[in-house]
């Protein structure tokens, strides 16, 4: 497996660390792919009880790694979305517990990879939200998933400004679940995928499996409007120009 995505087991739960701090876990094709084989196996594997999800370093996930998503033609939206779908799609069809740790930003995909477990755990510090629009790209799948946690309001808000917020107001707004001290964030995940594997395995599977049936349309119809937002917005050439002119500004600090 490559070295993009650490996978190590503890007592029958499957830890599986984004590994790309250099870059803030940002998600390239590479780890894209990773994640997405692990999941479906993880799944597949009786000796996995359970999935925590957590990030290297100081972050979680930044996000699309941009400088792939600057460098991006016309020819390359179709694969890139259809990627990113099955991603978020292999943690939503996990029948098994799965609780992401967000150890510190988790932005954009990175949320979202988040949205798509049963619960998330931070810290008061983390940085969580949707910047899509700030690389000049429509939230559409971000907004829909966050529609499954909170309200119109604070998701326009979200969406429509690209800022981040808090750990504190994360939960306030209802996007995680816990917040707990920093340095404990990996352990309260590991106790909240314990507290799952309790439940009987068949009712826990049969309860997602009816969360996963009543959201999936609706997933669907945004992967979709997603898929088409990405060619609008690469047809004017707006999102290559911005991250291209965010990550020259990078190399120069």
């Amino acid at each position: 497996m490559s070295d993009v995505l650490l996978s190590e087991m503890r007592s029958g739960a499957l830890l599986l660390t984004l590994n790309r701090p250099k870059s803030l876990n940002a998600v390239s094709a590479e780890l894209r792919r990773a994640l997405t084989a692990r999941m479906v196996a993880a799944d597949a594997d009786d000796a996995v009880k359970a999935v925590v999800l957590t990030g290297a370093g100081r972050a979680f996930c930044a996000g699309q790694d941009l400088s792939e998503a600057a460098s991006y033609e016309m020819s390359d939206i179709r694969a890139w979305g259809d990627g990113m779908r099955a991603m978020y799609q292999s943690v939503r069809a996990l029948s098994k517990p799965c609780v992401a740790a967000f150890n510190g930003i988790a932005a954009g995909a990175g949320m979202q990879i988040g949205l798509c477990a049963d619960l998330r755990i931070t810290h008061a510090d983390a940085r969580i939200g949707q910047p899509e629009v700030r690389a000049g790209l429509g939230s559409v799948v971000g907004s829909y998933l966050m529609s499954l946690y909170v309200g119109h309001g604070a998701n326009r808000e979200l969406s429509l400004t690209g800022g981040l917020v808090d750990g504190r107001r994360a939960y306030e707004i209802g996007l995680v679940n816990r917040v707990v001290p920093e340095a404990e964030v990996l352990t309260a995940a590991f106790g909240a995928a314990d507290e799952l594997r309790q439940i009987p395995a068949q009712a826990f599977r049969l309860t997602k499996q009816r969360f996963r049936e009543v959201t999936q349309a609706g997933f669907d119809d945004a992967a979709a409007a997603g898929m088409r937002a990405f060619f609008e917005a690469y047809a004017t050439s707006e999102p290559q120009r911005i991250m291209r002119a965010f990550i020259a500004a990078r190399g120069k600090r």
